[in-house]
């Protein structure tokens, strides 16, 4: 008991240097979350915001990958983990940079497989709230948690941070996607009792390397930005497909600085304008 109350000194301690907390979530998987959650960091911080980045992905983390900080290993200081900061300044956790193999697989070894989920997922949290609670992340403006697929996990972190901002949640125009999605975004307002900052569709269309003409990548009979009116929550605007944004984003550099005329960097832009209005609107 007195590990866990000096864990929960040492995160409040942390969180009382960082302005707002969003979670970065969708409960259905293959939506391009992660993605999502670096090009957003990349996009806040042109706009003067300093931001920081947590993969709470702990089974399938790719956040230091995506952020281009995968050779980089947290280095003590001070009894804290100094989150390693990427080319363009934003300070990245993520189990991955733990791993010693890309490959490694990250097993949560429980004394029986009777009870293993519970087991499983309880040191999952406690795993998560010691990243939370011992990563210097110097003073910020938002941190951004990206969320493993799944309707519980905004729950799980919600109980461990009562005072999480609120979320942002990824989808595409799917149908499927979209309906996992609307059952998470219902979980989240009315279980776990958290804000929706507002949805953003990723892959929205695909940019033609040929012409640079628009595509649309999915047609069903609703759009992402009809179910979130429909739930009565902001659309935060869409991101195109870009074969070479991923790739992109792993050598950490900016896609929006060096990318400024193209259209997907343009589109990242206005997302993260206005997740930065959100943000004010937070703080009045």
């Amino acid at each position: 008991m007195g590990q866990v109350a000096q864990q929960h000194d040492r995160l409040k301690e942390r969180l009382a240097r960082i302005g707002s907390v969003f979670a970065v979530m969708s409960g259905k998987g293959g939506v391009g979350k992660s993605t999502v959650t670096a090009c957003l960091a990349d996009g806040l911080t042109r706009l003067g915001v300093r931001t920081g980045v947590l993969d709470a992905d702990l089974n399938g983390p790719c956040m230091a990958r995506m952020m281009g900080v995968k050779d980089h290993k947290p280095s003590p200081q001070n009894g804290a983990m100094i989150a390693a900061r990427n080319a363009y300044g934003v300070p990245v956790m993520s189990m991955d940079m733990f791993l010693p193999e890309d490959e490694t697989p990250l097993v949560w070894e429980a004394s029986s497989q009777q009870g293993a989920y519970t087991w499983r997922s309880m040191v999952e949290m406690s795993a998560l709230r010691e990243l939370l609670s011992d990563t210097d992340w110097g003073d910020l403006d938002v941190l951004l948690i990206d969320l493993p697929p799944g309707a519980e996990r905004l729950q799980n972190l919600a109980d461990l941070l009562p005072d999480l901002t609120g979320a942002i949640v990824v989808s595409t125009a799917s149908q499927t996607a979209m309906t996992v999605v609307s059952r998470s975004i219902l979980m989240a307002l009315n279980v776990a009792d958290v804000k929706i900052a507002g949805v953003v569709e990723n892959m929205s269309t695909m940019i033609c390397s040929e012409c640079g003409c628009n595509e649309q990548m999915f047609i069903g009979a609703e759009t992402v930005e009809e179910l979130a009116e429909r739930h009565g929550v902001p659309y935060l605007g869409a991101i195109p497909f870009n074969i070479t944004l991923a790739d992109y984003l792993e050598t950490g550099r900016s896609y929006i600085e060096e990318h400024a005329g193209h259209p997907a960097a343009h589109a990242i832009l206005n997302v993260a304008q206005r997740v930065h209005f959100s943000l004010k609107s937070q703080s009045k």
